[in-house]
């Protein structure tokens, strides 16, 4: 009989994918979506904050703690937190996203191992399938070229590269085949794609729009300066969601500077009001308590997201790198200060989400992706959350709703 492995990822949707190349590289083992029946346990693990280390390390001490399945490390913080905890014991082995094709040898070693990979490679690896899960999600690129002075993810992901164009778009056809209907595009840097290959992200979605079944195309996490005109002429397709997720970082240009940031923020504005014209829910990331954030330039900060068309929001304290520049500069900031911030942008961004989900009187176009209780979960084209009752199974439909009600946590509606 097989033994028994189960998946726990931590962090951004790069790594849900790379946990699926790994299940789908695997032929010595079997997958268990049920922890506790689980031989081995792979982590992927984020390391983007010390928060996620943290995460990452509490829950090797769950497994410890609840059975004798052998554990083993690989994503982001085996390159940060590996070597010690392989010290430590706490771990069979450790590996980078460079092995994850070598997933059954690697499981198969007997002694303790440490194989970092390189930080150069190119994934080439082609997934047909996605256990568990109503949308695909696609690496197209890896590594990060921007150097922001409190990020430490160019250390342990590598410089920006793409994969190649025809196996994304196999990947595609395959998916397509399989039933999927919205593709979520992911990497270190997704707006970097075909930087150094005569290609483009917008090139890139209009291809995949040709392709048999997709119907909806989602991007992560772009930068302001890679919406460009050829990106903005594609903003009308029917198959770009409407919710763009734009990384600011931050909104006081004082601030921009002090994170080596690229863009700025009279440009940013612009921009979002561009997009809110034409009807996109838009998300941003924000750090509150980057090391010079005095309470003027957050002040000044809050003013400006205030004038923002903001939807959406992916915020998170300050949490300092070690070998990263933020981490010797001065003034720090102290951690409540930085929650208390955090707290308010919170606060902000979910009133306009619910002023906006309350303003539009569209029809909704939903993926349903799961069912909790007596509702059906899914997302809308806006990537806003709506709560569906209804008496038929829904999990994995497409559901076009006219009739629904905006409350403070999310849509519901009945069909």
């Amino acid at each position: 009989m097989k033994q028994k492995v189960y998946f726990k990822t931590f962090g951004c949707r790069t790594n849900l994918y790379d946990s699926q190349v790994m299940m789908s590289a695997m032929q010595e083992y079997d997958i268990t979506e049920d922890e506790n029946e689980a031989d081995i346990v792979v982590v992927n693990s984020c390391t983007v904050t010390n928060g996620a280390d943290s995460h990452v390390r509490s829950y090797i001490s769950h497994v410890e703690n609840s059975g004798d399945a052998k554990i083993f490390l690989t994503g982001c913080g085996a390159h940060t937190k590996g070597e010690k905890l392989l010290e430590q014991g706490r771990v069979a082995g450790v590996f980078g996203q460079s092995e994850k094709l070598k997933i059954d040898t690697m499981l198969s070693r007997e002694e303790p191992f440490y194989e970092p990979g390189d930080l150069n490679h190119i994934d080439e690896s082609v997934v047909d399938d996605f256990i568990g899960k109503s949308r695909a999600f696609i690496k197209i690129q890896e590594g990060c070229n921007f150097r922001c002075s409190y990020c430490i993810i160019p250390y342990v992901r590598g410089d920006a590269r793409s994969m190649d164009e025809e196996k994304i778009l196999e990947q595609i056809r395959r998916l397509g085949a399989n039933g999927f209907g919205e593709f979520i595009l992911t990497g270190t840097n997704v707006g970097s794609y075909g930087q150094k290959t005569g290609s483009s992200i917008a090139s890139l979605m209009k291809k995949m729009s040709q392709i048999r079944g997709v119907r909806r195309i989602r991007l992560g996490s772009v930068e302001p300066i890679q919406i460009s005109n050829e990106f903005k002429e594609i903003l009308d397709e029917p198959w770009l969601e409407r919710h763009l997720h734009i990384a600011l970082q931050h909104t006081s240009p004082q601030m921009l500077k002090y994170m080596n940031r690229r863009n700025v923020y009279k440009q940013d504005r612009e921009l979002f009001e561009l997009l809110a014209s034409k009807g996109f829910a838009i998300g941003t990331d924000f750090i509150t308590g980057h090391p010079g954030e005095s309470k003027e330039l957050w002040d000044e900060a809050m003013r400006n997201v205030r004038e923002l068309p903001l939807t959406h929001l992916h915020a998170f304290t300050y949490s300092k790198r070690d070998g990263t520049p933020s981490a010797v500069m001065k003034p720090e900031v102290s951690g409540n200060v930085a929650k208390e911030r955090l707290h308010e942008l919170e606060r902000i961004v979910h009133e306009k989400n619910f002023a906006f989900r309350k303003a539009f009187d569209g029809e909704l176009s939903v993926l349903i992706e799961s069912q909790k209780e007596d509702y059906f979960v899914g997302y809308d084209q806006h990537f806003n959350k709506i709560l569906v009752a209804s008496d038929e199974d829904l999990v994995g439909n497409w559901v076009n709703i006219s009739a629904y009600e905006a409350k403070e946590d999310a849509n519901y509606a009945r069909v």
